[in-house]
């Protein structure tokens, strides 16, 4: 087993963060003892439950401990799996007796849950479990037991707890009784696909073949019967599971044609992007060369024609989903953080198969901007959408706007997002990495110590740097073995120039895919130093993006910047740029927990009070001093406008 030890002053941070807040904090609220207002995802949705989360309460009903019915989205479940998921990153990081005393508690309440069968799901333990697998287009029972497997295996791992391993194949063994393509069992798949990242996860841990078939069989089932769903909901008389989902269009599901044979990602983004993660890693664990092209198209046409600047997939609000190449708003946008996650998740299993630094480069966007803003610094409120302009008063009064806020909530009622960032900060380390039979590649420049295990033995890396604030980074390079490994060492595509010394030598970089590669004799140890230079940078949308035409935004090494109200006044979109103006940077430690700012001189257009909407005259113009600050700190200083993408003054 490889491990790495996360030094790291900035990730650090948000990983004690999350440990010492973010889990207690979100413990309390599963437990409804938080005293919080939990808010809706879309202002005047009824349907939206809000009036608690009740998550584990659900258990105790299910379980026989109390009495009660079931409350809250089918889904509820996995707010539960994924807080034990970081649970167990936490305590593979830095054992915490409380802590592990609740993931215990925990783990003999889902057991207790666990009908003696082995299904695992506590909607239909609670309102009817003769109804189970007979709505599988809003049900979500394989969605929510693909994240306990996930939480069970890390769990099993970091601790060697095997009771939860054991409920876990318990789960799966009962799935692969009712699905499959023999004669008896159900031909079919769950509306939102998750159960797949967790049976290779599964296979991963236990080398049980069943379970890697299981997987094979529901990605490449998906899409060969579409109307699977709605033939179910036809005949279905049990509870309400989200009841008329089932009418959305086929590709909201990605039912709308074999997997394969998908060209472009369709529907609900955090299903796309869910559904790749797997087909990923089957491609990376069977050499399937047919199923990575199919990934390499997916992901082509994710990164290349429809995800955001900051990292973010999903453009509209209606079926939280992709709509057409290029369609990118900033107002209106989705941009869901569990969908940045998913494809952080998409790039890591894509760096198995294939060692392109493009991957690693999309994985630290996604990271250090989406993904970030997805939670406030205080670890205690969260965005479920990351929007690149708001006004606060249009989210207020814009049925079509409701969705994206000013300020992030304590908890929602869709609360998917808050333990999913739990999930993916505590578990960093795992994607610092890659560790095939052929090499190591260094993918994120993040401060850590790490001993990884290969095929020729164990190799130490210790990386030392204050990334991403600072432009250099030393990496030792330590085998400890007696065969030569090969290393990769990215050479990232926002710097401007670069420069490579090995033991002090300097060497002329020669990258292939965006890594430098670097032989390690066995029994030797090698210095690497790399400078790169984060020069600001502006950004210019394609010409297709209609939105963002004569626009242009601002970033610095892996940051995506924006301007807010608080910094720089009210009506951010009458702000322009020029293309010559000269930016400056500098790192403000007692700013936003430390961050760097980009200061610039630009023009403000304003008119004359007690104007009409329209006129013959143009706009005056005075000079401004903007201030811009990195995307993922926006929101932490109260209600105000934000803006990313910014007029171009020509």
């Amino acid at each position: 087993m490889s491990q790495v030890t996360i030094t790291s002053t900035f990730w650090s941070r948000y990983r004690e963060l999350v440990r010492k807040e973010m889990i207690p904090f979100q413990w309390n609220v599963l437990n409804d003892q938080a005293g919080i207002k939990i808010e809706k995802e879309r202002l005047n949705d009824e349907g939206i439950p809000s009036e608690k989360s009740h998550a584990i309460e659900n258990f105790r009903i299910a379980a026989g401990r109390t009495k009660g019915t079931h409350y809250g989205w089918t889904f509820q479940d996995s707010d539960v799996y994924k807080w034990l998921e970081a649970v167990a990153y936490s305590l593979r990081e830095k054992m915490d007796s409380a802590l592990e005393k609740k993931a215990l508690e925990t783990i003999d309440l889902i057991a207790e849950a666990q009908e003696p069968d082995g299904y695992l799901d506590t909607f239909y333990s609670i309102l009817g479990i003769e109804h189970r697998y007979k709505s599988l287009a809003g049900s979500h029972e394989l969605y929510c037991m693909g994240h306990f497997i996930e939480a069970a295996v890390a769990y099993h791992e970091a601790t060697g707890n095997e009771k939860v391993l054991q409920v876990a194949r318990k789960a799966a063994d009962n799935i692969d009784e009712n699905f499959g393509p023999e004669e008896g069992k159900i031909h079919g798949y769950d509306g939102h696909e998750e159960i797949e990242i967790g049976l290779l996860r599964l296979y991963h841990a236990t080398g049980e073949e069943r379970y890697l078939n299981l997987a094979k069989y529901f990605l490449m089932e998906r899409g060969k019967h579409p109307d699977f769903f709605k033939e179910q909901a036809a005949v279905y008389e049990g509870p309400n599971a989200l009841s008329g989902i089932e009418k959305a269009a086929n590709s909201y599901f990605q039912n709308h044609a074999p997997v394969l044979e998908q060209d472009t990602a369709e529907g609900h983004a955090v299903r796309v992007v869910y559904l790749c993660t797997a087909l990923a890693d089957l491609a990376a664990t069977t050499g399937d060369s047919e199923i990575y092209e199919a990934c390499k198209r997916l992901w082509d046409n994710i990164t290349k024609r429809r995800m955001f600047i900051t990292g973010g997939i999903g453009s509209t609000v209606h079926g939280e989903a992709f709509t057409l190449d290029y369609d990118l708003p900033n107002d209106t946008m989705y941009c869901e953080t569990c969908a940045a996650i998913g494809l952080v998740f998409f790039a890591r299993q894509m760096l198995r198969i294939e060692p392109k630094a493009e991957y690693a480069e999309v994985m630290e966007r996604a990271l250090y901007n989406c993904a970030l803003a997805g939670m406030a610094l205080d670890g205690k409120h969260f965005f479920y959408v990351n929007p690149l302009e708001v006004n606060p008063a249009k989210s207020l009064k814009d049925p079509g706007k409701s969705h994206v806020k000013p300020v992030r909530p304590a908890w929602l009622g869709c609360a998917c997002c808050p333990p999913n960032l739990a999930r993916m900060i505590t578990s960093l380390d795992d994607y610092v990495y890659t560790i095939t039979d052929k090499h190591i590649l260094v993918n994120q420049f993040i401060a850590s110590k790490a001993v990884l295990s290969t095929e020729a033995g164990n190799v130490e890396i210790a990386q030392t740097t204050n990334f991403p604030w600072d432009e250099n980074a030393v990496i030792e390079i330590s085998n400890t073995g007696s065969v030569d490994v090969k290393v990769g060492i990215r050479i990232p595509s926002w710097a401007d120039d670069v420069r490579l010394t090995i033991d002090g030598t300097d060497v002329e970089v020669a990258e292939e895919n965006g890594y430098q590669y670097i032989m390690v004799t066995g029994l030797r140890k090698v210095v690497v130093k790399l400078e790169f230079k984060m020069g600001i940078r502006r950004y210019y949308a394609n010409t297709n993006i209609s939105e963002d035409i004569g626009k242009v935004a601002i970033g610095r090494g892996p940051f995506i910047y924006c301007l807010e109200g608080v910094d720089n006044g009210e009506n951010l979109p009458s702000i322009m740029l020029s293309d010559d103006a000269e930016l400056s940077y500098c790192f403000d430690e007692n700013l936003l927990g430390g961050i760097g700012v980009i200061t610039v001189q630009a023009t403000r257009l304003s008119g004359e009070d007690g104007e009409g909407l329209y006129s013959v005259k143009p706009p005056s113009e005075t000079e401004t001093k903007l201030k811009f600050i990195p995307y993922y700190a926006w929101a932490n200083r109260g209600e105000n406008e934000m803006i990313v993408w910014i007029n171009r003054h020509f």
